[in-house]
């Protein structure tokens, strides 16, 4: 290694020097307008709600707006929601659901009005341009159910300002949506302690 390159670089775990030209290539790419793509979490494993939360997260380090509608979920106690309550003032979260199970061969009225009610938001928000990233949480299983119409989130979809993000997650991903998402990632369930009859936990599953 040539003694500049040694000068610049004193070993692992030590800050790499960078030219004044690298450093402001990188501010202008870090800068610079990014499309947003939609992103899809499906399959029958753990774990789809907390990617997309994981996302959000990652957007906040950098300071960008996020919202999250929920469907099919109406406890305001769930972990998250608490953290991002007290400590996520640019995210928004709006719950689309009750604490009920929905008959999928013949919804309640209400699960359906709430449901609209919140695609209505979702739409709203992905329209405004005003957050980095839009998730719409069981967008999947809402639209299974038939709470939402599966035509009308596409067409939201295409109309989508190029530089938002949007995620939606849910198992059985209607397949109209994976056709349209970019990318595309299917949780699998190989082993689970539920079968062995351990309740969901406090600060882990909720």
């Amino acid at each position: 290694m040539a003694d500049d390159d040694a000068a610049g670089f004193e070993g692992l775990g030590q800050k790499h020097w960078k030219s004044d030209r690298v450093k402001a290539l990188e501010r202008a790419e870090r800068n610079a307008p990014r499309p947003g793509y939609v992103q899809i979490y499906t399959g029958d494993g753990k774990g789809k709600t907390t990617a997309s939360l994981g996302l959000v997260c990652r957007a906040a380090g950098y300071g960008h707006r996020s919202c999250i509608v929920s469907f099919l979920k109406g406890d305001p106690n769930y972990g998250e929601l608490r953290f991002i309550r007290e400590h996520m003032p640019m995210v928004d979260y709006h719950l689309a659901g009750r604490m009920n199970f929905v008959d999928p061969n013949d919804p309640d009225p209400e699960d359906v009005a709430i449901a609209r009610e919140g695609f209505a938001t979702a739409r709203d928000a992905i329209a405004s341009g005003d957050y980095h990233l839009v998730v719409l949480d069981e967008a999947n299983v809402a639209a299974n159910l038939g709470l939402i119409d599966e035509r009308e989130l596409l067409a939201v979809l295409d109309d989508k300002p190029e530089h938002v993000e949007v995620v939606l997650t849910g198992r059985d991903a209607p397949q109209s949506f994976i056709d349209r998402a970019d990318l595309v990632t299917e949780m699998r369930m190989v082993k689970h302690f539920y079968e062995a009859g351990i309740p969901a936990r406090r600060g882990i599953e909720f």
